[in-house]
């Protein structure tokens, strides 16, 4: 995807200044290494006060994103509006529902994001968490794959998943992880009550460190040669167990 012929950025210290003073919604904004002054650390400041992920590259980069003067600054657009963890929970059980949150440890997939969010959407999840760095670019391939999905599931973002499942479980959140290194198998756990479910990175799975957070690891029974399945299949398997033992269908 080509971000310049999409038109879905801002270039430019004071465009990009501006742009965070009036509310933009930024995916990532890029920053020369090296720069420096008072423009710079506001931009900075805004970014963290906002929670919207900043990254130190070399200039050729933002040559590359655009062909304007941008003065040593781009930011790219967000295509959705993210949500606050902090507002979706209480907010869920004041209403009376049994949250299920989805959240997705390093998948960078975008194909794969879209197809998870077109799932957890499907069976009834209420949202899904990404962390801010290494996780997918959610752009329009990611959404023409969840087919319009990830504009009905609220998004949120974690600056630190292992403090997103601590403060998950402090909510009364059950937490769970897929893993073949799990005790324990999918159909044999308890996913009726408040669940958030982790789903790992395409490569090596959930962080060992996540892993260790858990109330439970769990795994899908395989009896087949290939050792793991996608992982959009995986959490549908994960999910529709959870709408099974609800007793919604």
């Amino acid at each position: 995807m080509s971000y310049r012929s999409l038109k879905q950025l801002t270039a430019g210290l004071h465009a990009c200044a501006d742009a965070l003073r009036d509310g933009r919604e930024f995916e990532r904004i890029f920053i020369k290494k090296g720069a420096r002054g008072a423009g710079i650390e506001e931009v900075i400041k805004r970014a963290k006060a906002k929670s919207i992920p900043f990254t130190f590259v070399p200039l050729e980069k933002l040559d590359r994103l655009t062909n304007v003067n941008h003065q040593g600054v781009v930011g790219i657009h967000a295509v959705i509006e993210y949500q606050e963890l902090e507002d979706i929970v209480p907010f869920l059980f004041e209403r009376g529902k049994n949250p299920l949150c989805i959240i997705l440890d390093r998948i960078t997939d975008v194909r794969n994001f879209g197809a998870i969010v077109r799932t957890a959407e499907c069976l009834g999840a209420h949202c899904i968490i990404i962390p801010e760095n290494g996780g997918a670019q959610i752009n329009t391939e990611a959404i023409k794959t969840s087919a319009g999905s990830i504009g009905r599931l609220p998004i949120c973002r974690s600056k630190d998943l292992e403090k997103t499942v601590k403060y998950l479980q402090q909510c009364g959140l059950n937490v769970v992880a897929a893993s073949e290194k799990g005790g324990h198998l999918l159909y044999q756990a308890d996913l009726s009550g408040p669940l958030a479910i982790i789903m790992g990175s395409e490569s090596d799975g959930v962080s060992d460190s996540l892993l260790e957070l858990t109330d439970a690891n769990l795994k899908i029974p395989m009896t087949g040669d290939t050792g793991s399945l996608n992982v959009s299949v995986a959490l549908g398997m994960f999910v529709y167990e959870v709408v099974k033992q609800r007793n919604l269908v």
